[in-house]
């Protein structure tokens, strides 16, 4: 039986991509994962993830990994609802994973509030029989979506600092972090307008442009007043 695992990496932030992996495996190599001990990347520090990915593709017959640009997010979230446009297109990228891995079984993380929606939107894109098991925390659960996990965020962190090699230390990338938003804010003051690994539709990305906007009308504002008093005194 051949059993495959999907789980994605970079959902929530604002810079890099979302990167979504599946793994396939048969049974014994899913003995073999469980020997290696692979756990929810998000748990293990960066050493251990790179070193865990390396022996994990050592032990899978096949496996695909999908990076889903801003561009592409900010299409589809700016269509509809965020979460729930989002949700769609993880579910088409996991499809799309399945068409070709060709699995018996498949376990993935269900990225929608209700595991069972979001595992048939999954199978209204697949041509073919699977079982597909759909699950909140899958990578908590089975070691082959914990590998998957792996996978996808050792691609996403390398994503990461390949962009901060060639623009600078802008911190973790999510909007919490101060580091990460006193990056946007910095640049919009020098370029007036967002880099192509920025994800223009979340609301901290918006909210700083339209201050920025604001900041700019009240400067055209003020130096307009005070030329019109200039001329008063004249």
């Amino acid at each position: 039986m051949l059993i495959c695992g999907i789980d994605d990496a970079g959902r929530g932030p604002v810079i890099g991509p979302l990167v979504i992996a599946g793994i396939l495996v048969n049974e014994d190599g899913l003995q073999n994962l469980i020997h290696l001990g692979v756990r929810d990347s998000k748990i293990l520090s960066p050493k251990r993830r790179e070193h865990l990915a390396g022996e994990i593709l050592r032990v899978v017959k096949d496996y695909r990994v999908i990076k889903v640009s801003p561009s592409e997010i900010d299409r589809v979230v700016e269509a509809g609802r965020r979460l729930n446009r989002l949700n769609r297109l993880e579910a088409r990228v996991m499809a799309y994973i399945i068409r070709e891995l060709k699995p018996d079984v498949v376990y993935v993380d269900a990225s929608d509030i209700l595991p069972e929606r979001f595992k048939q939107h999954i199978l209204e894109e697949v041509p073919f029989q699977v079982e597909v098991i759909s699950e909140h925390k899958a990578d908590k659960t089975y070691p082959v979506v914990s590998a998957a996990s792996i996978i996808a965020k050792v691609e996403r962190d390398r994503e990461i600092e390949e962009l901060k090699r060639k623009y600078g230390d802008f911190g973790s990338g999510y909007a919490a972090d101060p580091r990460t938003v006193c990056f946007l804010k910095s640049w919009i003051e020098s370029h007036s307008s967002y880099p192509d690994f920025v994800r223009k539709s979340w609301k901290t990305v918006k909210a700083i442009l339209k201050d920025r906007g604001a900041q700019h009308q009240k400067k055209l504002f003020d130096t307009q007043r005070n030329r019109d008093k200039a001329k008063e005194k004249r």
